[in-house]
């Protein structure tokens, strides 16, 4: 048996091209869910390394149906279980804030350290933690950046040299200073105090800068939108000539996307790491890439499916 993806239906294209890119077949995943709420999840072909491709977000359904997957999938050989998730959830409560929380983190890195043999995933949410590896010890948990895809993208849309990349928040930095390498962009990251889950304060050092040039705003994480909101407010109040935004995930609702146009973005664009309508940035390639580069790929034949 050769190694295969394999993919709920909510994976879309993006399973098909990681497939196609990596030159293996592509499987589905069937769910058929019962009145009680119950899921029956049934594979479709077999492999001996089985890479199984769902993003988490909107997750507590997603996360049961990939254990009965994952199951499925060593009932049927395979020998290696690899989880592709783009988007990983339940990655930034990391410590108890309050009394009797939960620690998400270690609880959801906990289980899939236990049912997968790699994880791979694209920029998680992480704060206080410092690699993907110490929340799934003992497997090979793979974390690749989208910069290279997001500045291929900006690039793709010819900026001009005065343009400003921006960073809402010190969680951004990386990102920020990631895309703009390449082009050596002046970059500006704001500083951001959380007053709760839509209401943030932002200051952003040198702002006067942004006065009649074209503005970039790059994040990881596009949630409720409250953050960018805040940032194109401050950016169009000082004169920035056009603003936009590119993120490597996006989660929010059209009424935030409409709140975010309303502060002044003109376009955001994101990668496919969700089905988000806004997700056109392909992350296919990078993937592709980081699988093979773990040597999960063999020279084997690919007959029994197609990609």
């Amino acid at each position: 048996m050769s190694p295969a993806v394999f993919a709920f239906s909510d994976g879309g294209t993006a399973a098909s091209d990681l497939a196609r890119a990596c030159g293996i077949p592509l499987y589905p995943i069937e769910c058929r869910r019962f009145p009680d709420g119950e899921s029956l999840v049934t594979v479709k072909g077999r492999a001996d390394t089985a890479f199984l491709y769902r993003s988490l977000d909107n997750p507590n359904g997603k996360l049961l149906e990939i254990l009965l997957a994952c199951s499925a999938l060593r009932d049927g050989g395979a020998t290696k279980v690899v989880l592709v998730s783009p988007y990983l959830s339940y990655m930034r409560q990391d410590t108890a804030f309050h009394a009797g929380e939960a620690v998400s983190q270690k609880v959801i890195g906990r289980v899939l350290a236990s049912n997968f043999d790699g994880v791979v995933t694209v920029d998680p949410h992480l704060h206080r933690t410092g690699s993907l590896s110490e929340v799934m010890p003992g497997i090979a948990a793979i974390t690749l950046s989208a910069a290279p895809v997001l500045a291929s993208a900006i690039a793709a849309d010819h900026p001009t040299p005065d343009t400003i990349l921006v960073g809402p928040d010190s969680e951004s930095r990386p990102w920020v200073e990631a895309v703009a390498r390449p082009f050596s962009f002046r970059t500006l990251v704001g500083q951001k105090t959380r007053k709760g889950d839509r209401e943030v304060i932002l200051e952003i050092p040198e702002i006067a800068e942004v006065k009649g040039r074209r503005v970039i705003i790059v994040d990881d994480l596009i949630s409720s939108g409250t953050t960018l909101a805040s940032c194109a407010a401050m950016l169009a109040r000082s004169g920035a000539r056009i603003i936009e935004a590119y993120a490597t995930h996006c989660l929010a609702q059209p009424e935030d996307i409409a709140e975010m146009k309303t502060a002044g973005i003109s376009r955001i664009f994101a990668t496919n790491s969700t089905n988000h309508a806004l997700g056109v940035v392909s992350l296919s390639g990078i993937l592709a890439n980081g699988i093979a580069a773990q040597g999960w790929l063999k020279a084997t034949s690919t007959e029994g499916g197609p990609a």
